[in-house]
This record gives structure tokens, sequence and C-alpha cells, in this order.
């Protein structure tokens, strides 16, 4: 039996899979993405945690029939290179990322754009295998999308479904990409941790920071707002719901222009709200939808955390249908 890797490279973690060919997860191993140091440090971290996913699969990374990598920046499959990825440290430059991992791991490696791949995982055998046509969006550290028509991946001329890019304020709050009132800038993970540190500093107050230090971390990853909403913290639903707000109007947005039939939600965050947010999104996209009496579906992502790097394994050679 062919045993396939994969990665999904976030700004938060870094999750690897083994895969048999239907596309079981057999091993898997998560770490925290290094916040400090540069594309090699973040390389080897990306070995390591495959090395420990395989290991849990009873083989070792050698004997894969290879990796797929799903990274954020601009990937460039051919030359095996990413760069300008934003919320990884210390990375604009080309960075030969698949030569990296192969060397480490004496294996080929195959990259991929993170959402992409994630998307193509929920078309083939997740929440979209029954539409046609659907939205993908990955609300996590930032907010990526894509979109699915007649069961293809639409690429446009090359960055197409950059929905976390949509304006949804003009001249609103900035955004890491340097323009303003980006959907990104309202909903991102790291764009509501910049928001809250701002507003603890202005003396409002929030559990969200205490949660963090309690559970070992440096940043408000999903799991520290999940147990912020669990425990009731009013800041933390304030800032969720305007998060939810610029989703609904970015979305329903996207839907007019599309008229596809679902909305799927993935990422972090997405995935660890959960169907509640999801519905708490779809209420937001109503008014500002065109057709409002039959809106598309608005579902999370059936593949969950895992999604990105089950996505990332298609991209190796020889994958059969699932079945």
């Amino acid at each position: 039996m062919k045993l396939r890797g994969g990665i999904d490279l976030g700004g938060t973690k870094i999750q690897a899979v083994v895969v048999d060919e239907q596309h079981r997860v057999v091993g898997q191993a998560r770490q925290l993405t290094p916040n400090t140091g540069g594309p090699r440090d973040v390389a080897m971290a990306m070995a390591a945690t495959l090395q420990e996913a395989a290991q849990q699969a009873k083989v070792e990374a050698r004997q894969l029939a290879g990796v797929g990598i799903g990274s954020p920046g601009l990937s460039d499959a051919r030359r095996g290179t990413v760069a300008r990825a934003g919320n990884l440290p210390g990375w604009q430059e080309p960075f030969p990322l698949c030569a990296a991992l192969s060397e480490s791991l004496g294996i080929p490696a195959y990259l991929g754009n993170d959402v992409g791949v994630a998307l193509d995982a929920e078309a083939l055998i997740g929440a979209g295998k029954d539409c046609d046509s659907f939205i993908g969006v990955f609300w996590g550290t930032g907010i990526g999308g894509g979109v699915i028509l007649h069961h293809e991946r639409w690429l446009g001329r090359g960055s197409s479904g950059e929905i976390g890019h949509m304006v949804v304020k003009q001249n609103g709050a900035k955004c890491a990409c340097g323009r303003r009132g980006c959907l990104e800038a309202y909903a991102g993970r790291r764009s509501m941790e910049a928001r809250a540190r701002l507003d603890v500093e202005r003396g409002v107050k929030t559990e969200l920071f205490a949660i963090m230090k309690k559970k070992g971390r440096t940043q408000l990853a999903s799991g520290v707002f999940a147990k912020a909403i669990e425990d009731r913290d009013k800041y933390t639903i304030r800032l969720l719901d305007r998060a939810v707000q610029a989703l609904g109007i970015g979305l329903a947005s996207a839907c007019n222009l599309l008229d596809v039939e679902a909305v799927v939600v993935g990422g972090g965050l997405g995935s660890r709200l959960g169907q509640p947010y999801a519905d708490k999104i779809a209420a937001a996209m109503l008014p500002y939808l065109f057709t409002r009496d039959h809106p598309p579906k608005v579902k999370v992502a059936a593949l969950g955390d895992l999604g990105g790097a089950i996505g990332a394994s298609l991209l190796v050679p020889g994958k059969t249908p699932p079945s």
C-alpha cells in the first residue's frame, strides 16, 4: 500500500498527516509554527512534524511516496519556492521549500497553496463533494478563500479566491496587505488579536490573555477564542460578532456575483467554532443577499483541522479516487 504525506503550514501551527490510497489518515502530528528565525527554521519544523506523523503510521518518512505541502504566501509549484508568507517569520524572499523538505526527508516534495489544497480536498471528499459550485472560506490566522465552479477550482489568472482581501468597508481598518478595509483586517485571527491587545492597553476588560497564558500559548489561537466563548467573555463575543458581520458582507457579495450552492467554512477558527458560528455567518449574509428567498447553505468544512494536510497529500502523484 502506497502511503503519502501531507503538510499544512499555517501561521500558528504545522499539521502533518500520512494517508493511504483511500485518503484515510493513518498517522498525524501537530507542532506550533516557529515565530522566530526564518524559512529554514520553519522547514526543519515541518520535516520533524511529518516524521512524527510517519512514526505514528509505523513507517519511516523516507518510505512515503512523497509529501505535499500546502503553504501560505506566493507559491511557485514549478520551482518549489514560497515567497511573501507574511504570517511566517522572516519570510519575504523566495525560499526553496520543496528542495529543503526533500533533502531533510529523502522523498519528493510537491507544493500548492494552502487554501487551494484544502478546498480541493473538501470538493473531492468533504463538505463540497455533492455541490456543483461553492465558495470555500478558511477562517484562521488570515482569511483564505477559493471558488469551485462545476467541480473544478477556478484559478483565474493565478490569484483568484482572495476573499480575505475583498473590501468590506471603504477606508476601513488597515490590513496586513497594506490596503484598508479588507475582510481579513476585521476577521483574521491575527488582526483580531492585534485589536484585542490595543483595546486591553486602553483599559478594556477581557479574559482572553489570561486564558492564553493558562494554555501556555503566546498567541490567541482558535482554542483560546473557543474557551473565552465558553466562559461567556463579553469582549470576545463582541470581537467575534464584528468578525462575523464582516464575513457576512464579504461572502454575500461573492455569492451575489457567482450564485453558488454553498459556502464551506474551514480554517482554525471556522472548524473550532463549528456550525453555530456558520449559522451566525449565514444570518449575517442574509440582509446583503440579492436572492434572499433561496440563500446558499453555509456549512462547516467536513475534514476539519486536517483538511489542509489531507488536501496537500493529494499533490503527490499516483493517488487513487476515493472509494
